[in-house]
């Protein structure tokens, strides 16, 4: 046995060092992040304040005391007066903490006290008309979520939050490839357009397609920035290449406010 063995020591030691000299990014893995965007709809100011308070005071801070830092409340510059939303972005680090923190809040019992009017809301007397769900997952070249670096004001800013629809799963593919490999991602980032996420939509009621968001100080921020985009020669070659013809076959363009109490 010691005949047959006599080598194994030296050759275990080897193979050891072998791996403490690896780097140790070996098996890192790049954060993915996921989104949950809630459009609450409602009709009157009444309804409006009480999901402003149910948010305020009971959905923000049970988020945080979960681990969900940031989440954005955001309301559109222009409401349409028979059909009035609000906006909620929940950004999750992982899958699990998506599928699991709905669960976790509910299980709070201070949420369900602060909460309890819109919780127990009586069936003629609802906070809201209706729900609408869209889960996204974050773009490997923007993999989490940016809170803007801006100057003015939160009733002041300009949210601009897009989403591009394309007329196969195909060419959604390559739309998003055109964001993260051909370099769109990059090109808004280096224009300063402040973006909160970039993302592709894997369960919604518009598919396929992918959603984002950028931010601006006002309106007229806003358009200085596209001006420039539209103008970049880095653009104009990127949208030139026949390999990203026809990628989007309807675009979307939603501008909002972010409430005071939002994160973002």
């Amino acid at each position: 046995m010691k005949t047959r063995y006599k080598h194994a020591t030296p050759l275990l030691a080897g193979y050891v060092f072998f791996l403490l000299c690896l780097p140790f990014t070996v098996n890192a893995q790049t954060p993915e992040y996921y989104y949950r965007i809630r459009i609450f709809h409602f009709k009157t100011k009444a309804q409006e304040d009480r999901l402003d308070k149910y948010f305020k005071d009971a959905l923000l801070p049970a988020l945080h005391r979960v681990h969900i830092p940031n989440v954005g409340f955001f309301k559109p510059v222009e409401q349409d007066t028979a059909d009035k939303k609000i906006y909620v972005l929940i950004p999750y680090s992982t899958r699990s903490e998506l599928e699991h923190t709905h669960d976790d809040v509910m299980n709070d019992k201070k949420f369900l006290e602060d909460g309890k009017d819109f919780i127990d809301a009586a069936y003629n007397d609802v906070p809201y008309t209706r729900v609408e769900t869209i889960i996204l997952r974050a773009f490997p070249k923007w993999p989490a979520p940016t809170k803007p670096q801006l100057t003015a004001s939160k009733p002041d800013r300009v949210y601009e939050l897009r989403s591009y629809e394309s007329p196969t799963e195909k060419y959604n593919a390559n739309k998003v490839k055109m964001f993260n490999d051909g370099g769109e991602t990059a090109l808004f980032n280096r224009l300063n357009f402040n973006a909160v996420f970039y993302a592709e939509v894997t369960a919604g009621s518009r598919m396929p397609n992918l959603m984002y968001m950028t931010t601006f100080n006002s309106k007229e921020d806003r358009d200085k920035h596209w001006a420039a985009f539209s103008n970049d020669p880095v653009w104009k070659a990127l949208v030139a290449k026949p390999e990203y013809a026809h990628n989007v076959s309807k675009a979307d363009i939603i501008f909002l406010h972010p409430t005071e109490y939002s994160d973002f």
